[in-house]
């Protein structure tokens, strides 16, 4: 077949007319070449062809499907069902198709359905009948398991990569602030003084944790599924082992049925996605929240921010506010996959067709913010005087509690004698920076002098030095066991 401009690699709308001039959706002359319809008397309405079809979107898969179809046909050869001339057929056949896929030469047909039978098709079209033998001991419903397997390994690992970019960026400028005061909050009001390196490194905390639930779900991702067939696996001496050892997979799926209607995976991948772009948003919110005039903590890049149509004065979060959004989409995506699999019979059913959009959707929404937030968290201008300010006030009056409680005062009675206090001072319009030696007496006389040397963000903040405080001694400690551990997320930090 002689390759023409056509479609490219990429998706693109299932409306979208074939590179011959053909519709896209060619009904009954389309579907007599299809390569399952030769048990039907009559072809499928051209509306039930478009509507069935996951080419528009499952082309991505197809280095997947070529390299799975690579190594099946070395198997195949290998216990004898393939000849070397036509085993060496599929194998260069396989890498002229990837390469007019690349090129954007590839001539993709809706009547092919999806990407397996299109390459298939491409396939017996350059070689013959070596190509129709590609399909051994094989069904549709174990080699799209297997692509998609295939293809969420690979994207997981740069998920990973990219998040570590993002931790990287955190560590260096929690290493930058271990002594930057700023209020710990609860509620949102103002609690107690902590560092902003504290606060960067609770997000650390949390990217670690999803950090482990991606790699969990890359080590349940990397079972086989190559054999089960459609859902018995098959009569033929096929060498599974064989096939797992090529493509690097560490286990092989021990249940036919399983193996085709399995979907968990995809759950896997979409929950911890879902979680980690749950952190992303609270991280976005919080960046927005601070370059508000109200808090007044940072201000953002000129780069990363959006003036209004209306008003001149305006430098926008818009950036931030997506990510706070879109996080709701990869959100929707789990509990799509999660009702779309909710009711499913055992084995290969075609609500599965579903998994591959979600799980794109998915990815295609979730680096980008990564990759983002990476770029902007060095460039933000953090206000460390407002910071320090905010963690003033009455964000010492637990310190005042603590102390009595040294003295030998039950933490009951010096909660609510400092409480007291608070509320005399509010009332006078006055913080605790005001508050004189006297007036603590009155509320206690286990108060001393030297409790006024204590009523400032940091000293309050380098008294904190119980294992996970925020005092910077204990920072710098937690960041260098972290490197410590030759973590490579630290690596470059």
């Amino acid at each position: 077949m002689k390759s023409s401009n056509c479609r490219p690699a990429t998706e693109s709308q299932s409306s979208d007319k074939a590179s011959t001039g053909s519709p896209a959706f060619p009904g009954k002359a389309a579907d007599q070449k299809n390569l399952l319809r030769s048990r039907f008397k009559r072809p499928r309405f051209a509306e039930v062809e478009a509507f069935s079809a996951s080419l528009p979107f499952d082309r991505r898969l197809y280095r997947q499907d070529i390299r799975g179809s690579a190594a099946h046909a070395r198997m195949l050869q290998s216990v004898g069902l393939l000849n070397s001339r036509e085993a060496k057929a599929i194998q260069a056949g396989l890498r002229e198709i990837e390469r007019e896929i690349e090129a954007g030469q590839f001539r993709f047909d809706i009547a092919d359905e999806d990407i397996h039978l299109a390459i298939e098709r491409r396939l017996t079209e350059k070689i013959g009948a070596a190509g129709a033998k590609l399909h051994t001991a094989r069904s549709r419903n174990d080699q799209v398991a297997l692509d998609l397997r295939l293809y969420l390994r690979d994207e997981i690992k740069e998920l990973l990569s990219l998040l570590a970019a993002l931790v990287q960026a955190l560590a260096k400028l929690a290493r930058d602030h271990t002594e930057t005061v700023m209020p710990g909050y609860t509620h949102l009001q103002r609690a107690q003084p902590i560092s902003l390196a504290h606060h960067l490194l609770a997000y650390i905390e949390m990217f670690k944790r999803d950090r482990e639930r991606l790699e969990q779900t890359r080590a349940r991702t990397d079972v086989m599924p190559l054999g089960a067939g459609a859902i018995a696996a098959t009569t033929l001496p096929i060498d599974r082992k064989a096939v797992a050892r090529e493509l690097g997979f560490r286990q092989m799926s021990a249940n036919s049925i399983d193996a085709v209607g399995d979907r968990d995976f995809v759950l896997d991948f979409l929950s911890a996605a879902a979680i980690l772009a749950v952190h992303l948003s609270r991280m976005a919110e919080e960046i927005i929240l601070w370059s508000t005039e109200e808090f007044g903590f940072v201000e953002l890049p000129d780069e990363f921010s959006t003036g209004s149509s209306m008003m001149p004065q305006k430098k926008n979060p818009d950036l931030l506010e997506l990510i706070r959004a879109k996080s709701g989409r990869i959100c929707g995506n789990l509990a799509a996959m999660l009702v779309v699999m909710k009711g499913l019979p055992l084995g290969y059913n075609s609500d599965l067709q579903e998994d591959k959009e979600r799980v794109f959707d998915t990815l295609d929404t979730l680096k980008p913010i990564l990759s983002l937030m990476a770029q902007l968290w060095p460039r933000i201008t953090f206000r460390t005087e407002a910071m320090a300010a905010a963690a003033g006030g009455f964000c010492l009056a637990t310190d005042l509690a603590e102390y009595l409680v040294t003295r030998g005062v039950p933490f009951r009675d010096a909660h609510e004698a400092i409480g007291r206090l608070v509320k005399e001072l509010s009332a006078a319009k006055r913080s605790l920076s005001e508050v004189t030696l006297g007036e603590l007496q009155k509320v206690s006389p286990a108060f001393g002098p030297e409790v006024l040397k204590m009523l400032t963000p940091e000293q309050s903040l380098r008294r904190r030095r119980v294992v996970g405080g925020p005092a910077p001694e204990t920072v710098r400690r937690q960041l260098a066991q972290l490197c410590r551990k030759s973590d490579p997320w630290l690596e470059k930090s």
